[in-house]
């Protein structure tokens, strides 16, 4: 793979990696690390530094060589590459899957661990314990005929995966929608009409042409006012990759999902486990199937009260009974009429190019790190920006890819993925770098202008990528996010979202497009007391997805006919205040869980979420927001230590105490509105 040395940093050459060379460039580089694994697993006498430490870097070359192809599948979707790079990724999946089953390499572990010196670095201790655990979970101790099934299913479970992301992404990027009369465009954001007046344009059609992207679609719901308008993008959403959807069978996820569920529940009986919920909860804080199904209930039932309230009070203002394409627009239409407020007010405040100078700010003055743009990294779009990140003695501490704006072939959603893993094992060391990626919406018809929600996710992304750019280890299985519980990965990022709440942050966030004036405070004051006005209904959605997608895990027979409805329908009486066409098919385009990490992991975002709201509340009792004591104590407590480190006793070390929930069903006014 080409790469470029600039700035400190060794880089992939975007300018010459491209998805079509995909297979060539990668299977050359399985067979280079095939011939340096043996050599190193085949060693007589192993030890830490000789067999450890190589297989640290090459598995870490492994990944910085790949990390640009799995950036451009979900960046620059390219249909034609699409068998290569499945078929590419099961031989990939081959490679690691056979190395960690390798007896000779376990066995050498082993025996290391339990050799180490007493003066080992709890560094060296979380690293080999966490590779003993990883060799177990990949079937090591399995007998040779039940390892190769692992191997033929761990194959089959990616290729089935990557084919259920590529169907989301082309039924998507397919879909479009022309509108010719006013009436049916009526409150839609003017800069969204631009984009929609200029593609019509480039298509020779008359009127407006709308695509699929996220912006596109969350604009529509929550500001259309014309009913028939709203339902044409709900149903299209709504049936993304199914047999119900605007291209019918072609990009149908249905068998896909049953194979998906199947595989995995092969995977766990392999090893022994009774589900694959119980095998997905190996590596997190949560230790039992009980012990999840217990929080989600219990959150789920402290947040229906003040979710019916909030559901009626809609209905209430709509003076009718509320479909499901109706609850976004009539909650933003509630936001204008209670608190005077509105997305459409705020965004002129929020140009995304000011927001992220503010970003950059609250990172200087909570950290005191620099952040800067680097000229001439090759990058995969001309609107990708490359930041380099300074400590504030001037240590260079890594980079990242800045990718904000949505585009046709670009995967919906906001993510951060790793580049490069720092790593100080090797003689030549190497800085961490990421990929930040957003999806607002594109400058091409002018300034991109962002809403707040826009503005939290932004900081959420930002968070994730000073976790895996500040980390201190050097090994980099353990560095950064790598070794962190899933269900503990969403700590930073959705604890640095409460930043974007506060006056002080939101002034350096902001100035008006036209007279460059930052947010008022007088706005500010509205749109802080709108914060909780639909707390209830956005807990129970996301306590929704996480109870569909842990009980259906949760189950052995889920991949059964019928099963997966019925998961559906006992997850929507616990967590859902109002009904759903039968016409939905959601769980087709779900992919966090079904071509995503979070397969049994969804509920992470809400286990993660009590142990933000409990550690920025250490902020919250400063004298500032933005305390540098404060910030001092959680950057060297949590985002320092990746996964060298209990996340626990992390915590605690920060925090002084466990968590609670408390602070989660404070600062969401859930305490208040249920009368708790």
């Amino acid at each position: 793979m080409q790469q470029i040395s600039l700035s400190g940093f060794l880089l992939p050459d975007f300018s010459q990696v491209a998805l079509p060379d995909v297979a060539t460039d990668m299977r050359a580089v399985i067979n280079s690390m095939q011939q340096r694994f043996d050599a190193i697993a085949g060693q007589s006498n192993p030890t830490f530094e000789s067999l450890v430490l190589p297989l640290e870097q090459l598995r870490h070359e492994l990944y910085r060589c790949w990390s640009p192809y799995t950036n451009l599948n979900m960046v620059c979707f390219d249909a034609d590459a699409q068998d290569d790079y499945v078929q590419t990724l099961s031989e990939l999946t081959a490679f690691t899957t056979t190395m960690a089953q390798d007896a000779r390499v376990f066995k050498a572990y082993k025996a290391i661990a339990e050799t180490l010196p007493k003066d080992a670095g709890e560094d060296q201790r979380q690293l080999l314990a966490h590779g003993l655990r990883d060799f177990r979970l990949a079937g090591v101790a399995l007998p040779a005929a039940a390892q190769s099934q692992f191997l033929e299913v761990m194959q089959a479970l990616s290729a089935a995966q990557s084919t259920f992301a590529s169907n989301v992404q082309r039924c998507t990027d397919a879909w479009h929608w022309d509108a010719t009369e006013a009436k049916q465009v009526d409150g839609i954001p003017e800069d969204v009409l631009h984009a929609a007046k200029a593609r019509a344009q480039d298509a020779q059609v008359d009127g407006w042409r709308f695509g699929l992207d996220q912006p596109t679609y969350q604009a529509v719901m929550n500001n259309a006012a014309d009913v028939s308008t709203r339902r044409q993008f709900y149903e299209a959403w709504m049936t993304r990759a199914s047999a119900l959807g605007p291209h019918s069978d072609e990009f149908d996820n249905s068998q896909l999902i049953d194979e998906i569920l199947g595989l995995r529940q092969q995977l766990a009986e392999l090893l022994g486990f009774d589900t694959y919920a119980d095998y997905s909860l190996e590596p997190k804080m949560a230790k039992s199937v009980d012990a999840v199904m217990s929080f989600l209930h219990d959150l789920a039932q402290r947040s229906r009260a003040a979710a019916e309230r909030e559901f009626a009070e809609l209905e209430t203002l709509a003076a009718r009974e509320l479909d499901p394409w109706d609850v976004g627009y009539f909650a933003e239409q509630r936001r204008k009429h209670r608190f005077d407020i509105s997305d459409e007010v705020l965004r002129p405040y929020f140009v995304a190019d000011k927001a992220v100078a503010g970003l950059l700010g609250v990172a200087e003055d909570l950290y005191g790190l620099t952040l800067a743009p680097i000229d001439g990294v090759p990058v995969w779009h001309d609107s990708v920006q490359f930041m380099g990140l300074h400590d504030r003695n001037g240590e260079l501490l890594g980079g990242f890819y800045m990718d904000l704006f949505a585009r046709p072939g670009k995967r919906s959603g906001a993510w951060i993925d790793e580049c490069v893993v720092r790593q100080t094992v090797a003689e030549t060391h190497d800085l961490p770098v990421g990929y930040l990626v957003c999806n607002f919406s594109s400058p091409a018809q002018g300034p991109s202008l962002l809403t707040h929600s826009d503005i939290v996710t932004l900081f959420h992304e930002f968070g994730h990528m000073l976790h895996h750019l500040l980390t201190r280890v050097g090994y980099p299985s353990i560095a950064g996010i790598n070794g962190v519980p899933w269900d503990a990965v969403e700590l930073p990022s959705q604890f640095m979202e409460n930043f974007a709440w506060h006056y002080d942050v939101l002034v350096g966030c902001s100035g008006h497009v036209e007279t460059g004036e930052p947010l008022p405070r007088a706005l500010f004051d509205r749109l802080y007391a709108s914060r909780n006005a639909s707390a209830g209904l956005q807990m129970l959605r996301q306590l929704e997805f996480a109870l569909f997608d842990f009980s259906l895990h949760a189950r052995r027979d889920a991949a059964q006919p019928g099963v997966l409805e019925q998961v559906l329908d006992d997850t929507r009486a616990m967590a859902a205040v109002y009904a759903v066409p039968d016409w939905v098919r959601f769980q087709n385009s779900f992919s966090h869980i079904f071509a995503g990490g979070y397969a049994a992991g969804y509920y992470s975002y809400k286990w993660a979420e009590v142990l933000a709201a409990d550690a920025f509340a250490a902020f919250s009792e400063a004298e500032t927001v933005l305390h540098q004591p404060t910030a001092q104590r959680f950057r060297t407590e949590i985002l320092e230590v990746g996964g060298s480190r209990d996340i626990e006793a992390a915590f605690i070390a920060f925090r002084g105490r466990p968590a609670t929930l408390d602070a989660l069903l404070e600062s969401s006014g859930i305490n208040a509105q249920s009368g708790a």
